[in-house]
Formats: C-alpha cells, sequence, structure tokens
C-alpha cells in the first residue's frame, strides 16, 4: 500500500511538472501572434520534450562530438560565440550561426531562404560535411536501440524513432525558442514605464526614423522583415548569398535580414562573423559600407554624432531578453 501511494504521488508531480511547464513553454508574449503549427506536428509537452532531449545530444553527429546546441547555445540566446561554428571532426563551418530564437515564426529557413520549414530545416545541418555529417536513417537506428528513446517517440508520435520523429520532434522543441520578455517588450508591450533607459528611448526614435532607416528592414515585433538584402559589408563577396540558390545575378550577395532580439549577445556578427561587436557593426552603417552592384539604397553614410551612436547602441541592447536566456525549461538543466 505504501508503495502504490508513493507511486500515486510521484505520478501526480510528474503530471503537474508537465502541466506547469506546458504553460512556461508555450505561452506567447504580448504583441506577439499565435504560433502556427503545420497538421501532423502539432504541440504536445511529449513532442517537445522528444525535442528538447534530441537537440542537446550529440547523438545527431557522426563522431557523437556535437549537437543543436554546440552552435545554438541557450546562453547565447541559441547562437554561439564563433565567427563559424565547429562542426564534425573540427571542420570549420561556412557561415555564422544565427540565433534560434523566434524561430518558429520565420517564413523560411538558412540565409538564402530556400528551406520552406522548419521540420526540413532539420535535415540541412543533419547531412552538411562540416556539420553533423550524419544520415538520418542512421541516426534513427541508433535511436532505435535506446530504450528511452523509443519510450518517448512512441508517446509522442506513436511510432518508433524514424525521420518523420526526429525531424518533427526537434522543430516542435525550436518553435517553443520564445523570447519576448526584454526591457522594449516590458515599456511597449507590457506597458511598464521606465523600463527602458532615456538613451534607450532616443536610440529608438533613432533607430525608427528616416535618418537611419534601421527599422525598414529590422520591422515588425521580431525586428525583421525576412527580406534578403545586401547592406555593403564587401565591395566583392566570396559567398554568393542567395544567389546560391536562384543562380539570379541580382541576387549576388543578398542574405536574410536577421532578428536583432538578443543581438547584444549573438556576436561576432554578420554573415562570416566578421564585425566583432555592436559597435563595430554601428561603425559599419555609419560609413556607408563598401560600393556593391547589390547593395541596398538604404546602406549611406550617416553621419551620426558619437551620442547618436550611443543611443542606437542602448536601443540594441534594450532588446536583450534576460528571463529567455536562463530559462531553465529551455536549457540542458
Amino acid at each position: 500500500m505504501t508503495v502504490f501511494v508513493l507511486l500515486a504521488i510521484s505520478c501526480a508531480k510528474e503530471t503537474e511538472n508537465a502541466e506547469v511547464a506546458n504553460l512556461q513553454i508555450m505561452e506567447v508574449p504580448l504583441g506577439f501572434p499565435d504560433i502556427e503549427y503545420p497538421e501532423g506536428n502539432e504541440y504536445t509537452f511529449e513532442r517537445w520534450s522528444l525535442g528538447k532531449a534530441l537537440f542537446y545530444d550529440s547523438i545527431l553527429s557522426k563522431d557523437g562530438s556535437i549537437s543543436c546546441a554546440s552552435c545554438h547555445d541557450p546562453s547565447l540566446a541559441f547562437s554561439d560565440d564563433k565567427n563559424v561554428s565547429i562542426g564534425f571532426d573540427g571542420l570549420l563551418g561556412t557561415r555564422n550561426a544565427p540565433s534560434i530564437a523566434n524561430v518558429a515564426y520565420h517564413p523560411y529557413f538558412t540565409r538564402e531562404g530556400g528551406i520552406p520549414t522548419l521540420e526540413m530545416q532539420i535535415l540541412v545541418p543533419i547531412q552538411e560535411h562540416n556539420e553533423f555529417n550524419n544520415n538520418i536513417v542512421l541516426i534513427a537506428d541508433t535511436l532505435s536501440k535506446i530504450e528511452h528513446y523509443v519510450q518517448k517517440s512512441e508517446a509522442a508520435y506513436d511510432q518508433k524513432p524514424n525521420a518523420f520523429v526526429i525531424t518533427r520532434a526537434l522543430a516542435q522543441f525550436e518553435r517553443s525558442l520564445i523570447s519576448g520578455q526584454s526591457a522594449y517588450d516590458l515599456e511597449f508591450n507590457y506597458n511598464i514605464e521606465g523600463s527602458m533607459s532615456e538613451e534607450a528611448l532616443r536610440g529608438k526614435l533613432l533607430f525608427e526614423s528616416n535618418k537611419v532607416s534601421c527599422s525598414s528592414c529590422h520591422s515588425g515585433f521580431n525586428f525583421t522583415d525576412y527580406s534578403f538584402q545586401n547592406n555593403g559589408l564587401y565591395a566583392e563577396y566570396l559567398d554568393e548569398g542567395r544567389a546560391r540558390l536562384t543562380q539570379d545575378v541580382d541576387d549576388v550577395a543578398l542574405f536574410k535580414v536577421p532578428s536583432l532580439r538578443n543581438v547584444e549577445i549573438t556576436g561576432p556578427y554578420m554573415h562570416d562573423g566578421s564585425k566583432n561587436n555592436l559597435s563595430d557593426v554601428i561603425d559599419h552603417y555609419n560609413s556607408g559600407g563598401a560600393n556593391h552592384i547589390n547593395k541596398n539604397s538604404l546602406i549611406r553614410p550617416l553621419n551620426l554624432s558619437q551620442g547618436e551612436m550611443d543611443d542606437l547602441l542602448a536601443f540594441l541592447v534594450s532588446l536583450t531578453d534576460e528571463k529567455f536566456i536562463i530559462n531553465k525549461n529551455l536549457s540542458n538543466e
């Protein structure tokens, strides 16, 4: 009888914890739209839990050396601090790893926008030679020999581990990486006056002004319009950008506009990690950048004063969501 009672209490606590976590995980911040889920991969706690386990498991890489979290560290808003990430067998990647905070809202994926769904995007790092360098069928075979993964897979999708399960579970977890509790959000979405400094408020006005036109591309609740732009980083690019996908000369050196949320902690910056800090980034835009045939016409010398650049920096810092980067529901603790 005692054992039965203890088991009942234990199960009740697990259920209660799951329900509490469920609420904390999928709560959409004020000012954000609802998350849309593809048919067949609607949110459940079991799917999310399996995806989280896979996200932090180096079993996905061929040599067992890296996991998704190796390049998307929760303490760095799910980005990393390297110019380009280190993959299988110590090989260097080709582009700077972007933050995947709020990736649930992206209309397409990769810097050239060639992947239409998050479920499909999962396959890219798995098969890339300098990332996981693996085969999803082989990964599924390995997971099928691990009892707790078999149990979690059956609970989540009523089937044993396979490519369908792996891609959908990982996408499920990544859709929960919602960041919307920054000082900016508290000030303007939650109406808590004084959340932003005077410098940051001045920086916001400058950010949105015609003088700098930052918000022309970094717009909306996620501070990106997801368009493809050239920002004059170089006169000549080694990386073809979107043209790698389209083979269109008008797309040479165009890259998807990144979100600026948590930008304070997601450096280094640009597609190749060539700018070490936000002051370097602001200096770049203030200078007008290098001439390139596809450069956005809004990228021109701004002639900002040091005070204006300091205010812009303060505004960008106000987009840091401290609660997000210490959220234990999303970390591997």
